[in-house]
């Protein structure tokens, strides 16, 4: 599973996560503030779902958490 993945957002899509993204990032806090940014969540999982292979795979959750250790940070 080591295949690069694009999307494509409109600008009001690109703007709203960014607020969204940006939000957690100072805050450190996942929080829907309007349903825009709902909308945008659920419009990028219906983006993401054909593409991923790996949810129909029976080792999804091995994938799963392969994806995650690659992805955490290390430890210092």
């Amino acid at each position: 599973m080591n295949k690069d993945v694009t999307l494509s957002l409109n600008a009001h899509e690109a703007l709203v996560l960014f607020e969204f993204l940006t939000r957690f990032s100072d805050e450190d806090q996942l929080k829907i503030v309007d349903q825009a940014e709902a909308r945008v969540l659920w419009n990028l999982q219906c983006r993401l779902e054909p593409v991923m292979d790996s949810i129909n795979n029976p080792r999804y959750g091995d994938e799963l958490a392969a994806a995650r250790d690659a992805l955490r940070d290390s430890e210092v």
